[in-house]
């Protein structure tokens, strides 16, 4: 009865004293052997422990809503647009002439290629030559993608061709349930076309792993070969002799890829997009884990996830920009176009109409400062975030890191240099975020590789070549590029604010700071 009473207080508690709470009751229960646990006071604790898992800041179950809506950059840009749509901003085309479109005061946005994203407000009083303030991110992480022809079987296994993308942490696929997602290029009886996004939303992938019967040592050592032993199982060939779909008579058409893939993945596609198997003529799938991305730890400090590196990031971006030009703020601001840059490709070198080494920010810049004047002063006058995740020391790992430059799981932005220029940041730009972290209270980590590592690399090094000055930043996380990542869930929040901070008070650090 002690135990329940204490319950009944639960839902009126905030969320700090609910933890507490908690951990009076765990210790009451479990550390106890003198009073056992009755089983219905145990069957309390769980719902206890459930209920308090699920309770952690807005900011990151935003996020979980946000990665969980997009297994692909595709979903990715999509979601973002329904985003910023909602707050207002307008969409305009790389094809249009802006010219006529773009005002003082308005807030816009446009996709490429379906694959990456750049929204931007502009303040009033705006002219030509003003600088743009610019978070860069990307969208893309590590993953397995459908082969152009992937029909494979093997002793009654109907498999599916499947090539990597970046520098995935591949044992880490295995045994997980899979699904896919993507977009499909789709003929309707006009004979038009349209690229559709698709997702299969349950576990029909998988790539089992070889029991340790049939292989003693490889509990000991893990080795396969990405292109022999790293293929999905899909079904059982029965199944695709009973299956009446992507039977093609005659002649083939060049547009036709009803013979390389399976009869009963085209159904499945065919299905969820509500045509016929041979009106999909082309499509780019990628797998994912059908698992959602949760909130995790004890106190639901951590995000166990797929995606972190870089849709937080993204999200964050997104949220912050949307949040600013909808406040007061923004309508009387005045100085340096604000945008977010949402990028493709970064996971493989960003060389891509959609990577951050295309055109989309020089045109960005150009199409605002159309004279070659305007277009130097504005390069100028702009600066530009290079925001990504970062490596948390890892505690059972901890000599991986400098013992100076270890970030922390919810320290706060961690801002990542390197003297060879793998990141972008110099004296001048950490001085610019330390101020904008300052505005809003939040607090900085620094992060150095070791000399005996090598240094991974962000969109900023490439987009700094346009002259814009850059800085690399980040939040720190476990497990980067594994199937599933670990980041910490009080950092989305400090994201936004370093952001939003970056959006409104920019223009005046700016001011402040004079570089001779």
């Amino acid at each position: 009865m002690l135990l329940r009473s204490r319950l009944a207080t639960v839902g009126v508690c905030t969320p700090r004293r609910f933890i507490a709470v908690s951990h009076r009751l765990h210790k009451a229960c479990l550390i106890d052997t003198a009073r056992p646990t009755r089983p219905s006071s145990l069957l309390v604790l769980s719902r206890t422990m459930t209920i308090m898992q699920q309770a952690g800041p807005e900011a990151a179950h935003k996020l979980l809503d946000f990665v969980n809506a997009s297994p692909t950059p595709y979903h990715a840009v999509r979601a973002a647009s329904a985003r910023l749509e909602k707050a207002g901003f307008q969409k305009i085309r790389e094809q249009d002439d802006w010219d006529k479109s773009l005002k003082a005061g308005g807030k816009y946005y446009f996709a490429r290629n379906q694959a990456a994203l750049v929204a931007f407000t502009i303040p009033q009083g705006w002219t030509p030559g003003a600088g743009v303030s610019i978070v860069a991110t990307h969208i893309d992480s590590p993953n397995l993608r459908v082969r152009p022809v992937s029909k494979k079987s093997k002793v009654g296994y109907l498999q599916v061709g499947v090539e990597t993308y970046g520098g995935g942490i591949w044992h880490s696929w295995f045994d997980r349930d899979l699904a896919l997602a993507g977009r499909v290029v789709i003929a309707d009886k006009d004979g038009n076309f349209s690229s559709k996004l698709v997702r299969i939303d349950k576990p029909i992938l998988r790539i089992p792993t070889l029991a340790i019967h049939l292989e003693r040592g490889a509990a000991d050592n893990f080795q396969f070969n990405t292109e022999t032993q790293f293929v999905p199982i899909l079904g059982l060939i029965e199944s695709e002799l009973n299956s009446s779909a992507g039977e093609t008579k005659g002649s083939k058409k060049a547009t036709s890829i009803q013979e390389n893939h399976h009869p009963a993945l085209l159904s499945l596609l065919a299905s969820e997009l509500s045509v016929a198997p041979e009106y999909i003529h082309d499509f780019e799938l990628q797998l994912y884990d059908t698992q959602p991305s949760v909130l995790g730890g004890l106190n639901s400090e951590f995000i166990f996830s797929p995606r972190m590196d870089n849709q937080f990031s993204s999200f964050a971006a997104v949220e912050a920009l949307a949040t600013f030009a909808s406040s007061s703020n923004f309508s009387v601001l005045e100085g340096n176009v604000n945008a977010i840059a949402l990028f493709n490709h970064e996971e493989i070198g960003s060389v891509s109409t959609t990577g951050a080494e295309s055109s989309i920010i020089p045109f960005l810049l150009q199409r605002l400062s159309p004279t070659p004047a305007a277009y130097a002063q504005s390069v100028s006058r702009s600066f530009l975030v290079s925001a990504d995740m970062g490596h948390a020391v890892h505690p059972n790992y901890k000599d991986k890191h400098e013992d100076n430059h270890a970030p922390k799981i919810n320290g706060g932005v961690v801002i990542k240099t390197n003297a060879k220029q793998r990141y972008a940041s110099d004296a001048i730009g950490t001085f610019v975020v330390k101020k904008l972290v300052e505005r809003k209270g939040g607090q900085v980590q620094e992060y150095e590789v070791r000399n005996d590592m090598a240094c991974g690399s962000t969109v900023g090094p490439m987009l700094s070549k346009i002259g814009v000055r850059t800085v690399d930043v980040g939040w720190a996380m476990l497990s980067m590029h594994s199937i599933r990542e670990t980041a910490g869930s009080h950092d989305v929040q400090h994201a936004i604010d370093l952001f939003t901070s970056f959006f409104e008070g920019f223009n005046e650090v700016d001011k402040s700071l004079t570089v001779e």
